[in-house]
């Protein structure tokens, strides 16, 4: 016998029994539509990983996603990658790999270039745990194996050098040059009061448009890891580290950076031991050379990659002027000059 109410449907009296044959139709339908409309872990990452993308290219690198260690890695790459050999930008303090690509773009094509912003910076995801300079430096490598790259040349700014040094102490046979512009991160640069201060006389001495490319990223990087970041910089190593390379390393210094100490203490430094070092000031230049000045660095990079003398760029004129004020005694000689060029200033 059915159950009625007048006026209302039979299925939604109070009294009626859960296992009602309408009811379980429509718990079925239900749960249908909730499994059609569900993501799969695929789709849900990909979502998430459009939302972080940038609205617009910032500059003619193609940008790519990949997955390392279960953390989703925002990249810029070479567009059409030449077979050239491998040059991967990494970046600094908080920042995003976006400040090396107008140094970056422009070796493009000479070059297979990769700038990843590392996990937890960036557009890239966070790991579970903040990772210090040996973790980073990990993560690099483990990029690397992603794209399937065994040999690079590393280029870091800031706290990508210590990553380097680092990259090269655990698989000196992974990478092939390294070259360090603005190396931070030592004593000159503590306790954090004092690395606050220079920061803060930095940003007055970079280009104003500078501030729009870090300040997002500083937010998103957030005060607590800036703390924890600066810690495991001030721990780790990085000059005994540095001396100790065994492939030709460049390490290029801005005369007007507050991060660093002078010209002449870092060469007074430099020559304290036979190394395989090749320094080189850049003047006008603050700490955030691969952005402020990348014609001018992507040229002595380049000298630097064919072992020609450091001279300066004919295509800069007026602008700044970068010389050589050490070269380690196991540093390779420099070869003849090309056609035209001048002697190292």
């Amino acid at each position: 016998m059915t159950r009625r109410r007048q006026g209302r449907p039979w299925n939604v009296v109070p009294e009626n029994t859960s296992d009602d044959p309408y009811d379980a139709y429509l718990n079925w339908a239900s749960k249908r539509q909730e499994a059609a409309t569900m993501p799969t872990a695929a789709e849900y990452s990909d979502r998430r990983r459009r939302r972080r993308s940038p609205r617009h290219p910032a500059s003619a690198l193609a940008e790519r996603w990949t997955v390392v260690d279960d953390v989703d890695v925002f990249y810029r790459e070479s567009p059409e990658p030449p077979a050239a050999p491998v040059m991967m930008h990494l970046h600094g303090f908080g920042l995003s790999g976006r400040y090396l690509l107008p140094t970056a773009e422009r070796l493009r094509d000479e070059f297979h270039i990769l700038v990843p912003d590392l996990p937890g910076f960036g557009r890239s995801g966070r790991p579970s745990e903040p990772l210090d300079v040996p973790e980073l430096a990990h993560a690099a490598t483990r990029f690397l194996d992603d794209r399937g790259i065994e040999r690079a040349t590393l280029v870091g700014n800031s706290m990508g050098c210590p990553i380097i040094c680092e990259f090269a102490h655990n698989h000196p046979e992974r990478i092939d040059r390294a070259i360090l512009v603005s190396p931070a991160g030592g004593l000159h640069n503590q306790p954090l009061r004092r690395a606050v201060g220079q920061l803060a006389r930095d940003g007055t001495r970079e280009p104003p448009r500078m501030m729009r490319v870090a300040a997002p990223d500083y937010v998103r990087f957030g005060v607590p890891s800036t703390v924890r970041m600066f810690r495991a910089l001030t721990r780790y190593p990085s000059l005994d580290r540095l001396l100790a390379l065994e492939i030709p390393t460049l390490v290029v210094i801005g005369d007007r950076d507050p991060l660093m100490p002078g010209p002449d203490r870092i060469r007074e430094v430099a020559s304290l031991t036979d190394n395989h070092v090749l320094v080189v000031v850049m003047e006008g230049a603050a700490h955030a050379i691969n952005f402020s000045n990348p014609g001018e660095l992507a040229h002595v990079i380049r000298l630097f990659m064919a072992d020609q003398p450091i001279v300066d760029d004919p295509d800069s004129p007026g602008f700044t002027r970068a010389y050589e004020i050490h070269r380690g005694t196991l540093h390779p000689a420099p070869k003849a000059p090309p056609d035209g060029a001048a002697p190292a200033g």
